[in-house]
C-alpha cells in the first residue's frame, strides 16, 4: 500500500456502500428542499466575512462544491444535508419574522416590533452576527435592534452578541433575555473544561479540514463554525417559569423552559400573535447530540421527550409555522404537529430502549450495535444522524444511569492507552505482525477493525511512520462512508493530523467577555482546577482577599487542594498574607491583566504579612493545553 501525506479516494467497499444508501432512502423527496428555499429574500454580495485585521472568518462560498452529484467520497445522506444546510441568505418564516441562515453554524432570527427588531440567538462570533444583521437591514431596513434573546446556554446562540448590541444599548434600556440559569451554565462550559472541549471541537466540526469531496463537508447541524470573535453580554431578563409572558417592542411572547434537554438551561417560545413557534434547539432536522462529541453533560432524552410532548400540548393548536436555531423551518399545523411527536418519539425510543437492554445486561458497546429506529421514524430524514447518532447516542443514555463502568471487572482497572498498546502489540507478534494483518483486513474492507487494531501499534511507537499512514488510511474511509457529519469530521481530523501533524485549535471560547461574568465562586473555581495537585502537596499557605464593600475571600493551599471561603471564619488561622483592594482590582489580578506590586504602588491594594505568599500560591497553577495529542499519545 502506498504512503501519501495526501487524501487518497475510496475504496470500492464504501463506494458501494454509499450507492447502496442512494437506493434505500427516497432521495426523490423535495420537501426539505422546498422549504430550505422558501420565502428566500436575498443574500450577501460579499462572499467572504473578515474580522478587523481582514482574517477570514467565515465563507458563504466555501461549500459551492456540494451542487455537484454526490461523489464516492460522501454518503449520500450526509451530501443532502449539507447541501441544505450550505443555503445561505434572509429568508422570511411569516410576516414579520426573518431569519439569516448559512452565516453561522446557527441561525440568527429576527423578529419586528413597532419600533424596531428583536435578535435570537445571534451567531458565535460578533463578525458574523454583524454580517448578518447587516443584510437583514439591507432588505428591511434600518431597524434598531430593541431586545435580544438567548434560547440556551451553547455559545452558538450568543457569542455574536456584540455584533448586533452594543453595551450602551443594554445600559439605556434593551432587554437581554435568556431562561433561568442561563449564565452559570454558559460560562463554566467554557472556562472549567473549556480547553478540552475546544481541543475536541477542533474534531468535531473539522477546523482545520480543507472543505471538499475529500474534506470537511459540513457538521449537520450546520457547515461548521465561525471563528471570529465570540463574547457575551450578560442577561438582564430572566425567564423562570413555563407560561410566562413578556412583550418587547410590541412583540407578545410566551415562554416554555426546557432545561436538561439539548442545553442546562434552555426555552421554546411561543408568538401567539404570528402562530408561530421557535423550538430553539429541541427539534432540528436531524438526531441530535445526547452526549457531544466535544464533551459536555449528558442530557437527558427521557426530558427532552417530556418536553417535546409538552410543547404540542401547549402550542399544537395555534401554530402554522415552527422553526428553530437551525436548519429550516415546518410549515402547516398537521406538518408541525408530525415532526414534533416524530422528534419525540425518536428521544424517547432511544431512552426507553436503551434501559430495556441494560437491564437486560447489554453493554454500551452491546447496545449501540443493537439499537435501530423503527422503519416510520428511519423513512423521516429529520432523524437521521447527522450531528448525533443511534450509536452514541444510546452509549450516552447508559453513562445517564450508570456511568463509564460497565459492570465487567475485567475493565475495572484496565491498563492505560500507552500501556495496554504495547502489551497487545508484543501480545501479537511485534508491529510488523499486526500491520501485516492489518493491510489484509484493510484489502477486506474492514475499516473499522483496521481502525481498531493499528491504533495499538500508534500508541506503542508514535513514530512508527507505516502504522500511522496505514490507521490514517483507515479513519479516511471510515469518514468517506459517514451519514453523520462529526464522526465525518473526527475521521478525517485524526488522518489529517496522522499524516501532517497537530493542527492546533481554532476557537476560543473562554473569551475575555466570558472571564468577565464568572462570579467570584467560579473564579475561584476556575483556579482550583489549574493546581499542580502533585507538586503542591507539600504546600501549606493562606492568603485572605479583603474586598472593599464586601466579605472578605479566604484561599487555602493545602493537601494540593485550593479552597475558598467567604467571611470570617471562627477560629481559622490567621493569613499568611492579608490584601486590601477592590473587587474589579481582584478579578484583575486573579485573571493574570493586573499586577498586584503595581496596584500596591499606585495604592489601590494593600498588602499586610508576607507578599510572597501569594505570588508562591500563583506558582502552584498550571496552564491548560489547547493543542494536547488526540490520536497519538
Amino acid at each position: 500500500m502506498a504512503e501519501s501525506s495526501e487524501p487518497r479516494a475510496a475504496e470500492p467497499g464504501i463506494a458501494a456502500a454509499n450507492a447502496a444508501v442512494r437506493e434505500r432512502f427516497p432521495f426523490d423527496d423535495r420537501q426539505d428542499f422546498e422549504d430550505a428555499e422558501r420565502g428566500f429574500v436575498g443574500t450577501a454580495e460579499q462572499a467572504e466575512v473578515r474580522d478587523d485585521d481582514g482574517a477570514g472568518v467565515w465563507s458563504l462560498g466555501a461549500y459551492d462544491f456540494l451542487d455537484q452529484e454526490c461523489p464516492d467520497t460522501a454518503n449520500p445522506s450526509l451530501w443532502r444535508q449539507s447541501r441544505l444546510v450550505a443555503r445561505h441568505g434572509l429568508y422570511e418564516v411569516t410576516e414579520g419574522i426573518y431569519q439569516v441562515r448559512g452565516f453561522d453554524l446557527s441561525n440568527m432570527t429576527l423578529v419586528e416590533g413597532d419600533r424596531g427588531v428583536l435578535v435570537i440567538d445571534p451567531l458565535i462570533s460578533a463578525e458574523t452576527a454583524a454580517a448578518a444583521l447587516a443584510l437583514y437591514r439591507r432588505h428591511r431596513g434600518e431597524r434598531p435592534v430593541t431586545g435580544l434573546l438567548y434560547t440556551h446556554s451553547h455559545i452558538d446562540h450568543f457569542g455574536g452578541a456584540r455584533g448586533v448590541l452594543g453595551q450602551a444599548d443594554v445600559d439605556g434600556g434593551v432587554p437581554v433575555i435568556a431562561p433561568e440559569g442561563f449564565l452559570e451554565h454558559a460560562v463554566s462550559e467554557n472556562v472549567y473544561a473549556g480547553t478540552a472541549m475546544g481541543r475536541r471541537a477542533a474534531y468535531m466540526y473539522g477546523s482545520a479540514l480543507p472543505t471538499g469531496e475529500r474534506g470537511q463537508i459540513g457538521a449537520g447541524l450546520g457547515q461548521t463554525t465561525s471563528t471570529g470573535a465570540a463574547g457575551l453580554i450578560p442577561p438582564t431578563l430572566d425567564v423562570t417559569r413555563t407560561g410566562q409572558s413578556e412583550t418587547v417592542d410590541g412583540i407578545r411572547m410566551v415562554f416554555h423552559l426546557t432545561p436538561g434537554t439539548e442545553a442546562p438551561a434552555e426555552l421554546n417560545l411561543h408568538f401567539p400573535d404570528r402562530a408561530a413557534l421557535c423550538m430553539a434547539e429541541n427539534a432540528t432536522h436531524n438526531q441530535h447530540n445526547l452526549l457531544t462529541l466535544r464533551g459536555a453533560q449528558v442530557r437527558n432524552p427521557r426530558v427532552w421527550a417530556h418536553y417535546l410532548t409538552e410543547a404540542v400540548a401547549l402550542f399544537a393548536d395555534s401554530v402554522d409555522v415552527a422553526f428553530a436555531s437551525h436548519h429550516w423551518p415546518v410549515w402547516g399545523r398537521e406538518r408541525v404537529l408530525t415532526y414534533l411527536t416524530e422528534q419525540r418519539d425518536m428521544y424517547a425510543y432511544l431512552h426507553d430502549q436503551t434501559l430495556r437492554l441494560l437491564n437486560q445486561g447489554l453493554t454500551p458497546l452491546e447496545i449501540a450495535e443493537t439499537i435501530e429506529l423503527p422503519p416510520s421514524l428511519e423513512r423521516a430524514w429529520h432523524t437521521h444522524g447527522y450531528y448525533g447518532s443511534v450509536s452514541h447516542n444510546v452509549k450516552a443514555v447508559y453513562q445517564h444511569y450508570l456511568g463509564w463502568f460497565d459492570g465487567n471487572p475485567a475493565h475495572l482497572w484496565a491498563h492505560p492507552p500507552v500501556a495496554a498498546a504495547e502489551r497487545y502489540v508484543d501480545f501479537m507478534g511485534g508491529p510488523e505482525q499486526v500491520l501485516r494483518r492489518a493491510r489484509e483486513s484493510f484489502a477486506e474492507g474492514d475499516f473499522r477493525w483496521v481502525a481498531q487494531v493499528v491504533d495499538h501499534v500508534v500508541f506503542a511507537d508514535p513514530g512508527n511512520a507505516e502504522a500511522r499512514a496505514l490507521q490514517a488510511d483507515a479513519l479516511e474511509q471510515l469518514g468517506y462512508g459517514s451519514e453523520n457529519g462529526t464522526w465525518r469530521n473526527f475521521y478525517l481530523t485524526g488522518a489529517l493530523e496522522l499524516r501532517k501533524g497537530s493542527v492546533g485549535t481554532p476557537t476560543v471560547t473562554n473569551s475575555p467577555d466570558m472571564m468577565a461574568v464568572l462570579t467570584l465562586d467560579q473564579l475561584f473555581d476556575s483556579l482550583a482546577i489549574r493546581v499542580d495537585g502533585p507538586r503542591s502537596w507539600h504546600a501549606d499557605l493562606t492568603v485572605r482577599f479583603s474586598v472593599r464593600g464586601a466579605e472578605p475571600v479566604t484561599l487555602r493551599l493545602r493537601n494540593g487542594v485550593l479552597v475558598h471561603t467567604t467571611g470570617t471564619t471562627p477560629g481559622a488561622a490567621e493569613p499568611d498574607t492579608d490584601i486590601t483592594l477592590s473587587e474589579s482590582d481582584l478579578r484583575d489580578v486573579l485573571l493574570g491583566t493586573a499586577d498586584l506590586t503595581d496596584l500596591a504602588a499606585k495604592g489601590r491594594a494593600e498588602i499586610q504579612g508576607d507578599a510572597a505568599k501569594f505570588t508562591e500560591l500563583l506558582g502552584h497553577l498550571g496552564d491548560a493545553d489547547p493543542d494536547f495529542a488526540v490520536v497519538t499519545p
